[in-house]
C-alpha cells in the first residue's frame, strides 16, 4: 500500500500503478485471524485459513506454547492470445502463530477439527480443573 504514495516516477515499472492493490499477493495483514472464547472448561479458538490444504497445516506443542503452522503455494499465471506473458505471479510461504496455553497442557488434550477454511481448537484451561493430589512417601532404611 505503502508503494501507492510514490509518486510514479520513482517506481520501478510502468505495470507497478495497474498491478497495485492492497489486497494483492504477499499481502499478508489479515492472515490467521483468530477468534478466542473461554468457557468454563477452557478455550475455544477459530483460526481464518482460506485457501489453505489439512495436508499443510501443523499444530505444535512445545515448552507451554501452541503454534499454529500453514503452508501455502500460489500461482497466478496470465496469458494473452499469442502465447505470451502478460504477467505471472507466485508466492510460496509459512504462516505461523503462537499461543501460551501453559506447560500442563498435553497433545492429547488438545482437541482439533478443519473444515471450510477455519482450524477449531479446543485448549482446556488445567488451572481451574482441581488436581489430584499424590502423596509421596520417603523411603525408610534400616
Amino acid at each position: 500500500m505503502l508503494n501507492m504514495l510514490i509518486p510514479r516516477m520513482y517506481r520501478k515499472s510502468l505495470f507497478d500503478d495497474f498491478f497495485d492493490t492492497p489486497f494483492g499477493v504477499g499481502n499478508t495483514a489479515g492472515l490467521m485471524k483468530t477468534d478466542v472464547k473461554a468457557t468454563e472448561d477452557g478455550y475455544e479458538m477459530e483460526i481464518d485459513l482460506p485457501g489453505i490444504d489439512k495436508e499443510n497445516l501443523t499444530v505444535q506443542l512445545e515448552n507451554g506454547y501452541m503454534t499454529v503452522t500453514a503452508k501455502t503455494e500460489k500461482k497466478n499465471d496470465e496469458k494473452n492470445d499469442n502465447g505470451r506473458y502478460v504477467r505471472r505471479e507466485r508466492f510460496s510461504g509459512t504462516y505461523s502463530r503462537s499461543f501460551y496455553v501453559g506447560e500442563e497442557v498435553t497433545e492429547e488434550d488438545i482437541k482439533a477439527k478443519y473444515e471450510n477454511g477455519i482450524l477449531k481448537l479446543f485448549v482446556p484451561d488445567k488451572e481451574k480443573q482441581p488436581k489430584v493430589e499424590e502423596k509421596k512417601y520417603v523411603a525408610i532404611e534400616g
